[in-house]
């Protein structure tokens, strides 16, 4: 069930009738849309699999504005709902402004940080979104004919960046001579969920000489995917498993598991362990998706390359550099 905008007042009022929906967890969805097939589907789909293993259940909304974040949180916890798990980096300062209103409630930010020592009832999720990015940028380096290939981000923000810059230095391990092409797509949250803008840069790119684009933009990144599909190229989907959306053109898709995140937050409920935990390759945080629909895309030596590339990163062997530790990026000019 989703709560729209609405019903946001018949949330309280879920506190007046006590029982199982008190021990339930709440999800928000960061705008952009619940079905957006990247990140905050991703989120929905880790909250089904809870739903489905527990037969507990949950109570979701898809935000309508940036008003309202606030507003949710306060509503959920009232009601009782524990935990409380939230998407997208928009979040944090809501929840700072809130945690400390409701201390037996736990709040779960995923992509924000808050500051354990000040808010202990908050878990944030972190993923090296970098690390994923440069097995990703590997492939597009080996399949890609021309030397360039494109990268298409959602919000201009440190966190988008650094998905470009991993993606970039991944690309220049395996051809040092590659163009990359970057574009984000705006400044403001509704660069989440403009896919015609999407469309537009990714053929500004295939007309600069991009065959394959990877695309970090929410919703935006679907007209990527399909400008790619129609215009001959290859695609690199993001967040969830997106291969399936254009069969046979999707190169990859880098997996962030935020499902995982949300699965394991509302299963451990109000006994969640809250301060800072980050998903890399080493907790299976992130990676490359390969099934069906790009079996055929992905070369045995390729799968091998990327593979190994990811042995060594683990291992600390291959250093890649995180965007957000010092606001630079060595294969971009950013």
């Amino acid at each position: 069930m989703t709560f729209m905008s609405k019903t946001l007042g018949t949330v309280a009022a879920l506190a007046l009738s006590a029982g199982a929906a008190l021990a339930d967890p709440a999800l928000i969805y960061d705008l952009g849309g619940k079905f957006d097939k990247s990140f905050n589907e991703a989120a929905f789909g880790g909250a089904q699999r809870f739903a489905e293993a527990t037969g507990g259940s949950f109570k979701d909304i898809e935000l309508q504005s940036e008003a309202q974040r606030e507003q949710a949180l306060r509503r959920f916890a009232e009601a009782g709902f524990n935990p409380v798990v939230t998407t997208g980096f928009s979040m944090s300062a809501p929840i700072a402004a809130v945690a400390g209103d409701y201390p037996d409630t736990k709040f779960v930010t995923i992509d924000g940080f808050v500051d354990p020592g000040a808010h202990p009832n908050v878990l944030s999720v972190l993923f090296s979104e970098h690390e994923g990015s440069y097995l990703v940028g590997m492939m597009a380096a080996k399949a890609s004919k021309s030397g360039t290939v494109g990268f298409v981000g959602g919000m201009d923000i440190p966190l988008i960046r650094k998905f470009a810059c991993g993606y970039a230095q991944g690309v220049k391990a395996v051809n040092p001579e590659a163009t990359v092409i970057a574009n984000m797509t705006g400044s403001t949250p509704a660069a989440w969920n403009d896919p015609v803008k999407g469309s537009e840069l990714a053929k500004a790119q295939v007309s600069q000489g991009a065959d394959v684009i990877y695309a970090a933009a929410g919703g935006t990144g679907l007209g990527v995917l399909q400008t790619a599909a129609d215009e001959g190229i290859l695609s690199v989907g993001v967040d969830s498993n997106q291969n399936h959306l254009h069969s046979g053109k999707v190169l990859t898709s880098m997996l962030k598991r935020v499902d995982v995140a949300v699965e394991e937050a509302m299963t451990a409920g109000a006994d969640l362990e809250t301060g800072v935990r980050v998903m890399g390759l080493a907790q299976e945080g992130v990676g490359y998706a390969l099934d069906e629909h790009n079996a055929a895309l992905v070369s045995d030596e390729m799968k091998m390359s990327v593979d190994a590339a990811r042995e060594k990163i683990i291992a600390g062997e291959i250093a890649v550099h995180d965007y957000s530790s010092d606001d630079t990026c060595p294969a971009l000019n950013f």
